[in-house]
């Protein structure tokens, strides 16, 4: 069970890391539209491609995660990306969160305890 938890937290930490590479990289995106030059601000867009990397890395540790252990214990886990999430907003992006988003995530974390008992 502790390879499990080790391996899903790794992938959900690589999951919302992904997410906050696109959304750095969105901000820094002109408006698209299919013109090469667009496209090529894109390509060009090193938060993105690092997003593209770390979804490529959590999709193939997900793989072997499904490969490995029951899909009933597996997924409720990708929740934790939720958390992950949640503290990149506060630690990267600055943003406010209110009371009522911790509460929902400390559901989601006692949620997540529970289904794995």
């Amino acid at each position: 069970m502790l390879k499990l938890l080790i391996l899903s937290l790794s992938q959900s930490a690589l999951l919302a890391l992904g997410q906050v590479f696109l959304k750095i990289a969105m901000s820094k995106a002109v408006k698209f539209q299919f013109t090469w030059s667009v496209i090529k601000s894109y390509l060009t867009n090193w938060p993105f491609l690092y997003c593209g990397i770390c979804m490529g890395a959590a999709s193939l540790l997900w793989l072997y995660i499904l490969k490995h252990f029951e899909f009933s214990i597996a997924y409720p886990l990708i929740s934790f990306s939720y958390v992950f999430g949640m503290i990149a907003s506060i630690l990267i992006f600055h943003e406010t969160v209110p009371v009522t988003r911790w509460i929902g995530l400390g559901f989601i974390v006692i949620g997540t305890f529970f289904l794995l008992k």
